[in-house]
């Protein structure tokens, strides 16, 4: 054939003639159609098709003088511009070859299937690439049927290729119009009823030990076009290798939307019952089978990949198919980096407005709501843009936008990518932001805390740190961090770090779980109210301890993989009684203590009666870690231990539930905060691998202060000539039985020159707040 291309016959080789997408599919269908890796089967129009039509007539050269000199910042005259090019090529006829090409081939894939569902793609020869992904620059036609109808949307396809977005996108990425030509692939359709997209790295930190997986129901177009908030599964590539669970997190998305075939042809949108939005639309084995995939093809083509995936039936007839794969072009520009910007507000704010976060910067200014397209030439420069969602129409505008919010859509929507690529802050399915935010309002947008995304009230002053880490010198001692936060963990690890010295359960049991143990054992303690809100939280979940255990397994899974390699060494929860009565539920459950500083916790509350149950539930959720992930890098470390007694109660304890000291390696550190724990320190040492010096506990109970108390928290001082004293007594005892000896306390981190006297004490390592580890180590390294 003169102008078509079976995409069984493509390969990477023939980008110049069918475009990124098509030469990507080819290449799939050849290297694993064998393998069982399921691609639609198509063909391809080359650019020679495109070429052909446009020359017809003159068409090709009117259109060079129309965008020769062509503003894109007026964007009446773009739309004006688009506008007439797209009209004269869609009254121009396909040739009589090219159309009997096309029907011949349609009637081959139509496996005598009349009107069978096609899908037309655009394939421009700049699309799909490493610098540049052109996400969804060109129109897509999604359940195309009849030969007549197929024509139409080819000729839509070629006309998109001048619409306002596609237009003002190449000349932004500095591409010629004439040097951009474009291919069309033609593929039958996959009737999914699940479907998303899925990256082999995080996109935001590019740490390259996951793949990130997003889900919805129905066809693809609602979590590609930004329709949904999506369901994300992070699977671990390590993991997954060694053949154990790997899907580390999950976190559920509203899904409120699945598009399905039309009858007449193109895509409806249906609402998702709330029984079925509220459960996670893949089962691990799915999210686990679709990462064995997308592994498969990242090994292939040697990079980062963004995947398109379908699955089309259920249970053990399903069939999963790859629909798109392409480089990722935003993550990977991180991976490897040396030079790293940190963001970070230099005081508190009033939240108003939470999302999924894109990027890691932070920007603030005064707020555009946009309610529809037709309205967004009124956006000016550095203005946070406000709208339900984005598409590739909304682009020659968005390049203004100082940081992008929208209402709906995951982190692999179109807002997201574009946010990427310029290099914005943006908070993506905040379900409200338009409702809630009116132009002129001041708010800061920070992409700095994680993984949810926040909006401030006002302008806040913020910080932007930036190093080079690149050839660090040995500072003298592991330089380990203190990470709470399951959301900042694929951020931290780009710092340089031997691991971490504290993560703090309290931290997750706080921020995802906000339920007091207690409470989730015996509900019918809740009042209705409270009932109402343990329903809600567990949403995705049918049994309320389940939901503690798996919250809490995932966010331990979480700090383990980002650091594979290196200890992460996890504290069991460390509440008060007056932080536990805080959670939902807590009131029922705790005692009223004058001084919960040094009243009911820590080892005294892991060994009573009335607590190991709820004990247990910590346990579990450590042992799945450690033994069905294979997450074997994860210690434990016991903090406010105040007898040898308790020492070897809560080690017997532990070990009742699996966690034997020893057993595959599991070490276990005891905090050392006490002045007992120095006195004796031999002697408790027996029980455990190390100590962790927590230096703030400690220096309160030697120097006998409480620092929360104005009158006296001028004395809080961990350099105190006492504490001095005690902290060398530790570390050589340690030192002297062959055991790990670290500080986790705010000590180090907040005082360099008191890192360096810890160093020169003998100290084998401190594990410092990830905000100062960069500045503490130079600070080691300039002066030894």
């Amino acid at each position: 054939m003169k102008y078509l291309a079976h995409l069984s016959a493509l390969g990477l080789s023939d980008l110049p003639q069918v475009g990124g997408k098509n030469a990507s599919l080819g290449e799939l269908i050849g290297q694993f159609g064998s393998a069982g890796i399921e691609v639609p089967s198509g063909f391809a129009l080359t650019v020679d098709a495109w070429r052909a039509t446009l020359r017809r007539g003159g068409l090709d050269e009117w259109i060079a003088g129309r965008l020769k000199d062509l503003n894109t910042e007026n964007l009446t005259v773009l739309r004006e511009t688009a506008t007439e090019i797209r009209a004269r090529i869609l009254e121009t006829e396909l040739s009589q070859d090219l159309r009997g090409e096309i029907a011949a081939l349609l009637n081959e894939y139509s496996d005598g299937q009349p009107n069978a569902p096609f899908a037309v793609r655009s394939s421009a020869t700049a699309e799909d690439l490493p610098e540049a992904s052109f996400a969804g620059q060109q129109d897509t036609y999604l359940n195309v049927r009849g030969v007549d109808a197929v024509y139409d949307a080819v000729l839509g396809v070629y006309a998109s290729a001048f619409n306002e977005r596609a237009i003002a996108y190449r000349i932004h990425q500095g591409y010629a119009h004439a040097d951009v030509a474009m291919s069309v692939g033609i593929q039958r359709m996959v009737e999914s009823s699940r479907s998303g997209v899925m990256f082999t790295l995080d996109p935001e930190s590019g740490f390259e030990g996951i793949v990130l997986i997003n889900a919805g129901y129905g066809l693809g177009e609602a979590v590609v076009g930004g329709l949904i908030n999506p369901d994300e599964y992070y699977v671990c590539k390590n993991q997954l290798a060694q053949g154990r669970r790997a899907v580390v997190r999950r976190l559920l998305g509203s899904k409120a939307t699945r598009m399905v075939y039309s009858q007449g042809g193109g895509l409806d949108s249906h609402k998702v019952e709330q029984k079925e939005a509220q459960r996670y639309c893949l089962t691990r084995p799915e999210a686990e089978k679709l990462a064995h995939l997308a592994l498969a093809i990242e090994a292939h083509y040697k990079k980062p990949m963004d995947i398109e995936w379908g699955i089309e039936g259920e249970g053990d007839d399903a069939r999963f198919w790859i629909l798109q794969a392409r480089p990722e072009t935003a993550g990977s520009k991180h991976s490897g980096r040396r030079i790293i910007k940190r963001y970070r507000l230099s005081q508190p704010g009033e939240c108003i407005l939470t999302g999924r976060s894109v990027g890691q910067k932070i920007a603030s200014g005064r707020v555009r709501n946009i309610p529809s397209i037709d309205e967004m030439g009124k956006l000016r420069d550095g203005e946070i843009l406000v709208a339900d969602m984005t598409d590739p129409d909304w682009e020659p505008v968005m390049s203004r936008a100082g940081a992008i919010i929208t209402d709906r859509g995951g982190r692999t929507c179109h807002a997201a990518i574009i946010a990427r690529e310029l290099g914005v802050p943006a908070v993506v399915g905040t379900v409200r932001g338009t409702g809630r935010l009116k132009d002129g309002d001041e708010v800061t947008v920070s992409c700095a805390e994680g993984d949810e995304g926040r909006i401030y009230s006002g302008l806040l002053p913020y910080e932007i740190n930036e190093n080079n880490i690149a050839e660090l010198p040995n500072p003298g001692c592991d330089i380990m961090m203190n990470v709470g936060n399951p959301d900042r963990v694929f951020d931290f690890q780009n710092l340089p770090n031997n691991g971490v010295g504290l993560a703090r359960l309290e931290f997750i049991i706080n921020r995802t779980i906000g339920v007091h143990p207690a409470a989730i054992l015996d509900p019918s303690t809740l009042e209705d109210g409270e009932m109402r809100q343990l329903q809600r939280r567990m949403v995705g979940y049918s049994d309320p301890r389940e939901f503690y255990v798996q919250t809490l397994t995932e966010g331990i899974a979480t700090l383990a993989i980002g650091f594979l390699g290196k200890p992460v060494i996890i504290r069991l929860s460390d509440f008060k009684s007056n932080e536990y009565a805080r959670l939902l539920g807590g009131q029922h459950f705790e005692p009223r203590e004058e001084n919960p500083m040094l009243g009911f916790r820590g080892a005294s509350r892991y060994i009573a009666e009335s607590f190991q149950p709820c004990f247990e539930m910590e346990c579990e959720a450590l042992l799945r870690a450690r033994s069905e992930m294979g997450l074997e890098n994860i210690q434990i470390m016991v903090p406010f231990v105040r007898t040898l007694e308790e020492a070897q109660a809560v080690v017997e304890l532990l070990g009742r539930n699996g966690l034997v000291r020893g057993e595959n390696g599991l070490k276990l550190i005891m905090m050392c905060e006490l002045p007992v724990n120095v006195l004796l320190a031999e002697d408790f040492l027996r029980y455990f691998d190390g100590y962790s010096i927590g230096s703030n506990d400690l220096t309160q109970l030697v120097l006998g202060l409480d620092r929360d108390s104005a009158l006296v928290a001028h004395l809080f001082d961990e350099q105190n000539a006492a504490i001095k004293q005690m902290l060398e007594q530790v570390i050589k005892i340690c030192r002297d039985s062959g055991k790990y000896i670290g500080i986790c306390g705010q000590g180090p981190s907040d005082h360099p020159e008191f890192a360096r006297w810890l160093l020169q004490s003998g100290i084998s390592s401190l594990s410092l707040n990830p905000d100062t580890v960069l500045e503490t180590w130079l600070h080691l390294c300039d002066e030894s």
